[in-house]
């Protein structure tokens, strides 16, 4: 069973400030959400396979194909500043 330490402890390493009102709800729900998980462990899954997802999903993008890019002098054309055929910006200071 958990107590009140408990619930306390695992707020503060979740940096949760708690009322003590709050303690109190929270010991009877965290004990519920261990309750449940105990259950959860009971079942015998060896025949399941994990998963990272419920649903079986599938890959929607589009598979990538060489394509003729942007000619240079094209993407230079509104560049605020040009340098060496290359975009110029401002140096980074740290």
């Amino acid at each position: 069973m958990i107590g009140k330490d408990d619930v306390r402890h695992v707020a503060r390493l979740a940096r949760l400030r708690l009322e003590v009102d709050e303690a109190d709800r929270m010991t009877a729900e965290l004990a519920k959400i261990l309750e449940h998980i105990d259950k959860l462990g009971e079942l015998d899954l060896a025949a399941v396979e994990p998963t990272a997802h419920v649903l079986a999903i599938t890959d929607v993008l589009r598979p990538d194909k060489p394509r003729p890019s942007l000619p240079r002098d094209e993407a230079l054309r509104n560049a605020p500043a040009v340098s060496d055929d290359c975009f110029r910006v401002p140096r980074m200071r740290s």
